[in-house]
């Protein structure tokens, strides 16, 4: 069965989930689980379009999209997606954008509206060049951050990586911790039972985080636990003291690298800092798993620098006709 349901050929999606490991725009939210995971709670009665590119019989890159008649959009919504960009195989770039455009630009779209590209996506060189030169009108915008740290094979190497300020203050935070504290990731059978105990801490954290647990976020953050724990690239950490759950993240597992999704704590315990703590316990198991990357995802919030991130940027693009 189709994920997208039958406007959507299962063969199309088993295309393209074979070549996304070919792909140098290669994400875990690029993926047709993913996409479909968030189409299905927020679709909202539109039909995506996707549709195979091939060259000499070889599929070269997919081109999933949401069309409206005023904007079409990738299948996705930024706010829950931190990267968003076309599958395309490495090295066949500029041939995949210059199939494609025809059949992008005969849609019926006033603005193509295109979010969360990341800073090194062949998306911001051709397709910008080719709609432009096509007479549209294109703008190219910074919208956020996505920091994140290379990772050696040792803790202690990450830990010298830091600056001599912070990794003294990490140290010193991680040994205040008492005997009480616990640090846990959940197996696969219960990751999603524990999804409510997730939302609480999360809640919790601050304001804004407690506005944006509407209940159609919270199917989906639980419907990707599940459809991802299948797949054994969900990963739900606790930090608990004395027996209570007091902070807690979600990473995926993805590429060899691990990614902070979201996170969540108490702040009656705030001044432990176990938020911190926690994520540098996540940092600590992606080394022991031999990951080559920790993506802290978009927002520039302090923590991720004083734990060794380096910046990079995504970017919009609009295209107007």
């Amino acid at each position: 069965m189709s994920l997208f349901g039958s406007d959507v050929r299962q063969h199309d999606e088993s295309v393209w989930e074979r070549i996304l490991p070919k792909c140098s725009t290669n994400t875990i939210f690029i993926t047709p689980w993913w996409q479909a995971t968030w189409w299905r709670i927020f679709g909202d009665g539109r039909i995506p379009k996707v549709q195979t590119v091939s060259l000499d019989e070889d599929v070269i890159g997919m081109i999933p999209l949401l069309p409206s008649e005023k904007d079409t959009t990738f299948i996705g919504d930024s706010s829950v997606f931190d990267y968003m960009d076309f599958p395309v195989v490495a090295d066949r770039e500029l041939d995949f954008f210059e199939l494609s455009w025809p059949y992008i630009d005969s849609m019926n779209w006033s603005n193509l509206r295109l979010e969360s590209i990341p800073e090194s996506s062949p998306t911001l060189t051709h397709l910008v060049e080719i709609a432009r030169n096509n007479g549209h009108e294109v703008s190219v915008t910074e919208s956020d951050k996505t920091p994140y740290a290379e990772l050696p094979e040792q803790w202690e190497e990450y830990l010298l990586s830091l600056r001599k300020k912070d990794r003294h203050e990490l140290r010193r935070k991680i040994r205040r911790l008492d005997a009480g504290v616990k640090y846990r990731q959940y197996e696969p059978n219960n990751k999603v039972e524990m999804m409510d105990e997730f939302f609480r801490l999360m809640k919790l954290s601050s304001d804004e985080k407690s506005r944006f647990l509407i209940n159609e976020n919270k199917i989906f953050f639980t419907n990707i636990a599940a459809e991802l724990t299948r797949r054994d690239q969900f990963k739900l950490f606790f930090l608990e003291i004395d027996g209570i759950n007091v902070a807690a993240c979600i990473c995926f597992d993805y590429g060899g690298k691990f990614l902070l999704y979201n996170s969540g704590y108490d702040p009656e315990y705030s001044s432990l800092s176990i938020g911190l703590i926690n994520k540098a316990f996540t940092i600590n198991t992606a080394i022991e798993q031999g990951k080559s990357e920790y993506n802290f995802l978009k927002g520039i919030e302090r923590y991720k620098y004083h734990l060794g991130a380096t910046d990079r940027s995504v970017f919009d693009i609009q295209v107007s006709r």
